[in-house]
């Protein structure tokens, strides 16, 4: 009997593809007016991204929390109204920090991976090819 493919997900920027092979992951960043963090914790659910849960650690101009949001120490928690996704764009600044992508509860700058490049960063979920 055949096993199950790994989950995995797909990261691509300035020419550069790497595959992590990981079940979950969360994108960490910094609003850009703002300067407020914001978190988002993603499952690979086949082909889709499922968005668990968010939180935004204020809030301000573009990053008011959905009206069901629970504030508990000085961070906003909310499960999105709709959370799947095929993809994500992350538009990556040189005059901002990059985002942080966060595998087993360690985080790094997207920078470990991928250089930042010219246009955005696409993230998607993707088949490792390898069966566990």
């Amino acid at each position: 009997m055949l096993g199950a493919l790994l989950s995995a997900v797909c990261l691509a920027s300035a020419g550069q593809q790497i595959e992590l092979q990981v079940h979950s992951f969360t994108l960490r960043w910094n609003h850009s007016i703002e300067k407020i963090e914001w978190d988002e914790d993603y499952e690979v659910a086949g082909s889709w991204l499922l968005l668990t849960q968010a939180r935004i650690r204020g809030d301000g101009a573009g990053m008011e929390p959905p009206p069901d949001a629970s504030f508990f120490n000085g961070v906003w928690h909310y499960r999105p109204a709709d959370p799947w996704r095929r993809e994500l764009w992350l538009a990556r600044s040189p005059y901002v920090p990059d985002y942080e992508l966060c595998l087993d509860g360690r985080c790094l700058p997207l920078e470990h991976w991928l250089p930042r490049g010219d246009g955005p960063t696409r993230v998607w979920p993707c088949s490792s090819g390898i069966r566990q």
